[in-house]
């Protein structure tokens, strides 16, 4: 397991089941300061072998660093053919149902479930 924590949020990579868990409230002041959490993302996308889960229901802000960080990641998995990547959202966050959309948009691929 890798994590990545706050007061505000933490990050977690299971990699027993491959899923990434993020939660709470993430605002970091630049794209820069992004680098750990793309670096744990980076990483759970080489380690997967069939399916990815990116598990964001718990995650109550992301500023727009942040969706551009996500938005980076989901371009870079176009090359991973052969994995899966799922994301599961929130219905009750406003911000998730309109980004996840968005990010469906830059891999046709993608699996949303947003409950």
């Amino acid at each position: 397991m890798t994590i990545i924590k706050d007061q505000k949020y933490s990050v977690e990579y299971i990699e027993e089941n491959n899923i990434v868990n993020m939660t709470g409230y993430i605002a970091l002041g630049s794209p820069l300061l992004y680098t750990p959490i793309m670096n744990l993302l980076k990483h759970s996308a080489e380690k997967a072998t069939d399916v990815l889960t990116l598990d964001i229901k718990n995650l109550t802000f992301l500023n727009s660093s942040g969706i551009n960080m996500l938005a980076k990641f989901v371009t870079g998995f176009r090359s991973k053919k052969s994995i899966q990547l799922v994301i599961l959202g929130s219905i009750g966050m406003a911000w998730q149902t309109k980004t996840l959309k968005n990010l469906e948009k830059l891999l046709p691929g993608i699996k949303l479930v947003i409950e």
